[in-house]
């Protein structure tokens, strides 16, 4: 692992207005204009929280955010690289602890980059114009007469350059500049944004070495697993506890209360050994007798039951009513009626959870965590434990895969509550059983919609009913139901500002099922059964699935968003994408025999408009090959890193058709019926699509992220593909579930 740079960061901070600048939570405009001074009898010019250059022109650069494999590690820092105008190679990137010094450190909703571009642009623009001043002072020339290239500045005229490292003592002695004074450079002379760059971990990640948080090792560690009941909401009641202590390498075993919240610290049973293996060997030995509770009762039977009758009765709350959709539907030329439906699935990230935990004699706590989130991941620690923050150490390691599911942070209250009784760091491992069967899961949901349109196929009304989990919480001394993550309808959902006639409704089923975010949490469902049945509606209506969309999308350039919280959308963009999307395809061009099909769709997600089309060959058996994907997404202006770009594209992509395809959880009598990954299927390299096009659509907006927004689109364009090809209309998930076999 990577060392950070503590100690004189940390002194830095302490004595400079900079580091107070922080802490307050001032924007970068506010920290640049902070003094740097204190550091001027350093060995190293540190002009703000993120940069350090050292005399001999090496850089070091703070990555803040969370390394979960989207690449945020590598594409943040070549921000401040290129606007800082050094060479990548003479670059050291170092991941960050978890530090108010350097403001918002999650990694969810795609908004790493969108948050971070402009701050990060300042940070660099601001140290090159201070070593800038610093080469002019020297030179005793104006500091307009100087350029910057490779790590140096440079005077044209005198023929003179200084690199970065040989200006460390001067700049040091700088004033920062404010910020109104510093210019930015125009992106068309950017050396590095734009290009390809390989990750900087990826010689470590492919030669083995240790980086991800499973991989921690402190000297005198101990390590342990922890087991829940089987049902969520269980707790232990008694264990063979003499007995698991008395098994080769046991430490320890005890049982831990835990609290009520699903997502935080459950009660069960600890195990700990002198080696992952032995732990996980006393596991199998260990015997529970359970209070099994209330969630004893759950089935996924029992909650179609549920959502079938509910479906019969008005929706509990109203998320949207414009117009008179029963009039509406009551005149229409055709109605169209269908019920959607979808399971509870798993992250199944392929690093399960970790965490290494070391409580300390005089109460100080040090965690290594894989999280998305680690400030909620202490802040969480604190509310359970009553730790002060300023006692925890949060040191943020690499993820293997997080897809939301550690923006939660059960494990690390898990292992904190382990290291309480261990007199030694602890790490605390799930084995991929627990990893699947105690996710804090993608909500299931059922949707009834009737929709109709006119004697011209124009879509009139649109009715949804929604099904969706909910947990009950406390909140303000009150018993409320709460929907899962993803599971709550907004009433701005495409199409419901755009027809006259609409009616969202939401009823939630109480469940003690834990849910959080997945991979576009809502969107990534929502956007398959929207725009599955708004195909319905196209054929319905006789018209091309194409022009039916454009005709919905309308000729308003933005459409505003709905109460304090709703997003205004922009419509041209998404016909922007969604044209480049059809010509890119061929849409309409193109003749399919029967078993071949063209499908398309798009939405708006987390800042993100993409559009997509899928081109399918399902055989006479019903076996499906997806033949190409095109997508097109307005990215704003600039791609970070192209390299990092096209990964997340495909990634999604893939990782959406896995979804679609094969995952389900099966809930039974409060289990989770499904393992491992022998009957909890995922996407195998024979069955991702045979090509992949990806179109950036640049435009004049901010910089947006694209971890998520891809995702959504692919499933209902993939199904709108499958009926052109067979006349199937998939409305169950996932796929495996439909028969699409034709003659």
């Amino acid at each position: 692992m990577n060392a950070p740079l503590s100690t004189s960061r940390r002194r830095f901070l302490r004595d400079s207005a900079l580091g107070s600048a922080f802490l307050l939570g001032m924007s970068a405009e506010g920290v640049l204009a902070a003094t740097a001074g204190p550091n001027a009898a350093g060995t190293d010019f540190v002009p703000n929280a993120f940069i350090r250059i050292a005399r001999d022109g090496k850089v070091t650069l703070i990555s803040k955010q969370p390394e979960i494999g989207q690449g945020i590690k590598t594409s943040l820092p070549m921000v401040i690289a290129e606007e800082l105008d050094v060479d990548w190679k003479d670059v050291r990137i170092v991941q960050g602890d978890l530090d108010p010094a350097y403001g918002g450190q999650g990694a969810g909703g795609s908004t790493s980059t969108p948050n971070n571009y402009e701050q990060f642009r300042r940070l660099g623009a601001t140290t090159r114009a201070m070593l800038v001043q610093a080469a002019a002072q020297t030179w005793k020339v104006a500091p307009g007469e100087c350029t910057t290239a490779g790590g140096a500045v440079i005077h044209a005229a005198s023929k003179r350059r200084l690199g970065y490292g040989a200006l460390v003592g001067v700049a040091s002695r700088l004033e920062v500049p404010p910020a109104e004074t510093v210019a930015l450079k125009d992106p068309s002379s950017f050396k590095l944004l734009g290009k390809r760059i390989g990750g900087v971990d990826n010689a470590a990640i492919v030669s083995g070495k240790p980086l991800f948080g499973i991989d921690v090792q402190l000297p005198g560690m101990l390590y342990a697993v922890y087991v829940k009941c089987p049902v969520f909401g269980g707790k232990p009641l008694r264990a063979n506890l003499d007995a698991i202590r008395a098994l080769p390498g046991v430490k320890d075993a005890f049982l831990i209360e835990g609290t009520a919240n699903l997502n935080g610290l459950r009660p069960g049973v600890a195990i700990v050994a002198n080696s992952t293996w032995n732990a996980i060997r006393a596991r199998k030995e260990l015997q529970v007798e359970w209070d099994e509770g209330v969630g004893a009762t759950h089935s996924w039977a029992d909650f179609s039951a549920q959502a079938k009758a509910a479906a019969k009765k008005p929706g509990a709350s109203v998320m949207r009513k414009d117009g008179d959709v029963a009039a509406a539907l009551a005149g229409a030329a055709k109605t169209v009626e269908a019920a959607y439906s979808y399971p509870f699935i798993s992250h199944a990230s392929m690093e399960p959870q970790n965490c290494t935990a070391w409580f300390k004699d005089d109460g100080k706590l040090e965690l290594w965590a894989p999280t998305q989130n680690p400030g909620s991941g202490q802040a969480l620690v604190t509310t359970t434990f009553g730790i002060p923050k300023e006692n925890i150490t949060l040191h943020i390691i690499r993820s293997g895969g997080g897809f939301g599911r550690r923006l939660s942070s059960d494990f690390i209250v898990e292992a904190t509550a382990i290291a309480q009784k261990t007199k030694a760091p602890v790490k605390l491992t799930w084995t991929r059983e627990d990893d699947l069967q105690h996710d804090h899961f993608r909500p299931g949901g059922f949707h009834f919609l009737r929709g109709g349109v006119d004697a011209q196929g124009r879509a009139v009304a649109w009715q949804n009913h929604f099904v969706t989990f909910a947990n009950r919480v406390e909140r303000e001394g009150q018993s409320v139901l709460q929907p899962g993550s993803g599971g709550n309808l907004s009433g701005d959902e495409f199409p419901g500002r755009w027809l006259a006639n609409v009616q969202l409704e939401q009823t939630a089923l109480e469940c003690r099922v834990p849910m959080g975010p997945w991979r576009a949490p809502g969107s990534c469902v929502f956007a398959w059964v929207f725009h599955s049945f708004i195909d319905e509606l196209a054929h319905a209506g006789g018209r091309d699935p194409l022009a039916f969309r454009l005709e919905l999308l309308g000729d308003k350039d933005i459409v505003p968003g709905t109460g304090e919280r709703g997003q205004p959308y922009s419509v041209a963009r998404m016909k922007a994408v969604l044209q480049t999307a059809a010509e890119k395809a061929g849409w309409g061009k193109k003749s399919f025999p029967r078993g071949q099909g063209q499908g398309i769709a798009f939405h708006f997600s987390h800042r993100g408009y993409v559009a997509q089309v899928a081109e399918v060959t399902v055989s006479k058996d019903g076996k499906l090959k997806v033949d190409r994907v095109v997508v097109a997404t307005d990215i704003g202006p600039q791609i970070v890193n192209l390299s990092g770009a096209e990964n997340q594209v495909e990634g999604s992509v893939i990782d959406g058709l896995s979804t679609l395809m094969f995952p389900e959880l099966n809930i039974d009598k409060g289990r989770v019926v499904q393992s491992n990954f022998h009957d909890y299927q995922l996407l195998r390299m024979p069955d991702t699509p045979a090509k992949i096009e990806m179109h950036f659509v640049k435009s004049d907006n901010p910089v947006t992220g694209l971890g998520e927004p891809v995702l959504p689109p692919l499933a209902p364009a993939v199904c709108n593909a499958i009926f052109a090809a067979t006349g199937k209309r998939v409305r169950e998930l996932p796929l495996s579930k439909t028969d699409l076999s034709w003659s």
